[in-house]
């Protein structure tokens, strides 16, 4: 499977396209399940370049996590998988189980949503990280040293007295920080940071997002976060793809889909966040009940809740295409919407 290369890709000075770090292409996930299969993932498509962060955004089943568990290879038992993942021109998908293993904490890591159910809780917070450097072969010596930089890095006070620490001794927004650590400790190129702030409250959260772009400035990372919060991804992304009901309804430059979205699925979720709307003089909540990839209309899957269906929404799904300069969505009418 090939595709012409997305006009947001970035460009070095001598105009020759920098070739993304991790390119999804036509990504398809079945899960199994009685009598059949759900295709919880369908023909996702998009491109992470070195040294930017994608928000991937949505409500919840839209497809989001599972698109991240795809790309570091932690997808549920029996589920099965089409198209391409290249992670540097290789593609995981059909690359050897033990390479999968091989890049999962070292060149491509994760943070979880709920850190205290990915920790040990039986091992200390620098037994943990360093278990990561151990295995990438570091001097003994030298772990201990690098524990303590990667505490200090992820903002963690005191990093020689809490690496002596359990999980369950810390609180929610240190969890967290303890996770990020986790995850920098194999110098991964690109971060999956799934729903990273949805537990904590706003205060922390702000400083979470203020850490994790830091660190993917300071260190010149390729980031995948994943979240429902169009708050979080206007702060942090550089590009955003918008999923629903298993598939791509927009994708680009964050700033401008935010501004003018193109799809009504977005209009929709900008219009329900006061702190991103750039319309309406009131937050206006989403009407009806979320699509999902087990209960998909025909059509456009976001026909029954939008304003804007006309007949043709109802019986032809429309395939994400180009409306503008670097900007895809999946509308009959994305450009119209964009007049608006």
């Amino acid at each position: 499977m090939s595709r012409t290369r997305d006009a947001t890709t970035p460009v070095r000075n001598d105009s020759a396209p920098i070739d993304p770090l991790l390119e999804v292409d036509g990504l398809v996930v079945d899960l199994p399940v009685a009598g059949g299969g759900v295709r919880v993932v369908d023909r996702v498509t998009f491109d992470i370049p070195p040294a930017t962060t994608v928000g991937l955004i949505g409500e919840s089943g839209s497809g989001k996590t599972m698109t991240a568990n795809a790309v570091i290879g932690l997808l549920p038992k029996g589920a099965a998988t089409g198209g391409e993942l290249r992670w540097r021109g290789e593609d995981l998908l059909r690359a050897a189980p033990a390479r999968r293993r091989g890049l999962r904490g070292h060149e491509i890591a994760m943070i979880f949503q709920d850190p205290l159910a990915a920790l040990n809780p039986t091992q200390t917070i620098g037994r943990q990280v360093g278990e990561i450097l151990r295995r990438a072969g570091r001097p003994r010596a030298e772990v201990g040293r690098r524990v303590l930089e990667l505490l200090e890095r992820a903002g963690i006070p005191e990093p020689a007295a809490r690496m002596r620490g359990y999980p369950h001794e810390f609180s929610g927004g240190m969890r967290q920080r303890a996770m990020i650590a986790l995850a920098l400790a194999g110098s991964p190129a690109l971060l999956l940071a799934d729903e990273p702030t949805t537990a904590l409250d706003v205060t922390v959260q702000a400083r979470i997002l203020r850490l994790l772009r830091s660190i993917q400035q300071d260190q010149g990372l390729a980031m995948l976060l994943v979240s429902h919060d169009l708050r979080v991804v206007a702060h942090v992304a550089h590009q955003v793809v918008v999923m629903y009901a298993g598939r791509v309804a927009e994708r680009g430059p964050t700033s401008a889909v935010l501004a003018r979205p193109a799809h009504p699925y977005t209009r929709a979720l900008v219009e329900s966040v006061p702190a991103v709307r750039t319309r309406a003089a009131l937050a206006h909540p989403l009407p009806g009940t979320p699509a999902t990839p087990a209960n998909r209309p025909p059509g456009c899957a976001f026909h029954p809740r939008c304003p804007l269906t006309r007949d043709r929404c109802r019986t032809e799904e429309p395939e994400p295409r180009p409306v503008a300069p670097g900007r895809w969505a999946a509308c009959h009418f994305a450009e119209e919407l964009l007049q608006r």
